[in-house]
């Protein structure tokens, strides 16, 4: 039995400030986010998501959401079609949000979906941090 379709697993989805990719083929990310640390709010913000497909069969539909702390309003969404010829193959994905703003801390969400099935959930952590005053005093020349 050969079957028409597989559903892909997803391999990663990294969140990161740029994708480049090199004559050869391979990808370059640049500066993967763990979180976003800011010294005040709103920031604005240019986001790409790095994803990678494998394991799959067919022709399939990813669909990706950022959703806001309240994990209700959605701030931004997109759609991908890829297509997997081979078991054995892979596909990356990548999205890219521009002058992405975000007015308030705290945990965001994004969701990674192929064919209306969530493959992750990835929180997303917007922080305020107060930048350290550099230090004062101390011993001075001479002493």
């Amino acid at each position: 039995m050969n079957p028409s379709r597989i559903l892909p697993d997803l391999q990663c989805s990294l969140l990161c400030e740029e994708v480049r990719q090199e004559i050869n083929g391979n990808f370059l990310l640049i500066g993967v986010f763990n979180s976003l640390r800011v010294p005040q709010l709103p920031v604005v913000v240019n986001l790409c998501l790095f994803n990678r497909w494998t394991a799959g069969f067919g022709q399939f539909v990813e669909s990706v959401r950022l959703l806001a702390p309240d994990q209700t309003t959605v701030l931004r969404k997109g759609e991908i079609n890829f297509s997997l010829q081979d078991v054995t193959h892979n596909r990356t994905t990548v999205g890219f949000w521009g002058q992405l703003k975000f007015e308030i801390a705290g945990a965001y969400y994004v969701e990674v979906l192929v064919d209306d099935v969530m493959k992750i959930r990835l929180p997303f952590l917007v922080q305020v941090v107060t930048p350290e005053p550099p230090p004062t005093g101390g011993p001075k020349k001479g002493q």
